[in-house]
């Protein structure tokens, strides 16, 4: 098993860019503005031939209302699955009583603890741990995480009681990677706690919680996955403050990374242009979706009805996604959600040989044949696949850039139902085949140069002959 590091400190201390610089990523938030981690984020890091987790964590501010009282549940959480603790301080500001608090709360769990003095660059030594051996916790490491400064000291004092990896070239299985995405406060972090089973992230009755895209691996019914929360994306036109925008960057970059999109709506509210933006743009990623309506409890049976009508109305061009109407706060049909996700994600990533697509081709076109165009039929010749995630199946054949839209939606459609695709967006690539010869007036075909070659003996022959 690889060792559990959790960052723990007081607000502004560096842990997010200490988690980065571990995990060489820019997983975690960082800014010059304390608060923005609340969530724990896992990572994983290499030093020499050691493998770990990482944790970072919120800083601890020493306020137990509302949200503040929320993600010191979860520094708590971070701190019991962890081996080592990583407390971090910052050097430039010394110590205080924050520090000393803190301090006091980790002698009480019994865990390994290494002192880390941050933002160090430039400090003299002595001057920089001398009030911060008095926290007891030994000789610190003095470190600068923003510029790596020792860090991989820091790392082999922490990692040097571990065994080292065993040798192996296997990836871990991690399974479909699942971003959950949707506007402010639609629940779904409330949404991911119930499918994990534990209050895993922060999930309070305020927009804007979630900053961070939190990755979460966990196993249902002996499958992995990875679970991905995002920060609720309101319009740009409302997106303001800098922080939220780089969330909301970081959470379109969460669909793209993903395989499929759980897509959360608000049933208690209209299905707003900012829900269809959202499914547009997973779609145009090419990722498989299922679509997740939340706070279906309590509704009376008009307004139900309303938000099926609409939906039918409004979401006719994801027409292939399972809709699911759950409560994520009760429970009420979560569990239908991963199934659907398997079947997405199968359908995603399936592979076909070029045999079967290229007679799928002719039997479409023999039943219905592509129209004429200038005079001349259409013709489509082959088949094969181009990608997965999502199916890209690319059709060879002449005039293809002129197949009008009703055909390729004859082509789309039946491919899909005969292979069976469901939960996920289908692509359907042309390609023609040009005269390579076109246009180059002065280059003879191969016929016609074997046609020269045969004229120029028979002259050289008649003229010796003579």
């Amino acid at each position: 098993m690889k060792p559990v590091i959790a960052l723990v400190g007081s607000p502004n201390v560096g842990k997010s860019t200490l988690f980065n610089r571990l995990t060489r990523s820019r997983d975690a938030l960082v800014a010059n503005q304390p608060g923005l981690t609340r969530d724990r984020i896992y990572g994983v890091g290499k030093h020499d031939d050691h493998s770990f987790i990482v944790i970072d964590t919120g800083g601890i501010s020493g306020e137990l209302d509302g949200i503040d009282g929320l993600m010191l549940d979860q520094v708590w959480n971070a701190i019991d699955e962890a081996d080592v603790i990583c407390f971090l301080t910052d050097g430039r500001a010394g110590l205080n009583a924050s520090d000393e608090a803190i301090a006091q709360q980790l002698r009480r769990r019994g865990k390994p603890i290494q002192l880390v003095v941050n933002k160090a660059e430039g400090l003299p030594y002595d001057r920089t741990v001398a009030d911060f051996l008095a926290l007891g916790f030994g000789e610190p490491s003095v470190i600068a995480s923003a510029h790596g400064q020792g860090v991989r000291d820091m790392m082999s004092t922490i990692l040097a009681d571990f065994p080292l990896d065993e040798t192996s070239d296997d990836e871990e299985d991690t399974g479909p990677r699942i971003a959950v995405v949707g506007r402010p406060n639609v629940g779904k972090s409330t949404l991911i706690n119930r499918l994990l089973g534990e209050e895993r992230v922060v999930a309070c009755d305020m927009p804007g919680t979630t900053r961070d895209s939190i990755t979460i691996p966990f196993e249902r019914d002996g499958k992995p996955y990875t679970l991905i929360d995002t920060a609720g994306i309101r319009r740009r036109s409302r997106v303001d403050d800098m922080i939220e925008k780089f969330s909301v960057v970081k959470a379109l970059k969460a669909i793209d990374d993903s395989n499929v999109v759980i897509s959360v709506i608000d049933a208690q509210e209209d299905i707003t242009d900012q829900d269809v933006r959202l499914l547009g743009h997973a779609l145009t990623a090419g990722r498989a979706l299922v679509i997740a309506v939340n706070k279906w409890d309590h509704l009376p049976k008009d307004q139900r009805e309303s938000i099926r009508t609409t939906l039918s109305r409004k979401l006719t061009f994801v027409d292939f996604a399972d809709i699911h109407f759950i409560s994520a706060l009760h429970g009420t049909g979560v569990g239908d959600l991963t199934e659907s996700v398997d079947v997405a994600y199968e359908s995603a990533m399936k592979h076909f040989p070029t045999p079967l697509l290229t007679r799928l081709l002719e039997d479409m076109v023999t039943q219905h044949q592509p129209p004429i165009m200038r005079s001349r039929r259409i013709k489509l010749r082959y088949a094969h696949q181009g990608g997965r995630n999502p199916p890209v199946i690319v059709v060879h054949g002449n005039q293809v850039e002129r197949v009008p839209d009703s055909y390729k939606r004859y082509l789309s459609n039946t491919f899909r139902k005969v292979l069976k695709l469901h939960g996920t967006p289908l692509r359907i690539e042309f390609k023609g085949h040009e005269n390579p010869y076109k246009g180059k007036h002065n280059v003879l075909t191969p016929r016609q140069d074997y046609k020269r070659k045969r004229l120029m003996k028979r002259v050289k022959k008649n003229a010796k002959n003579r």
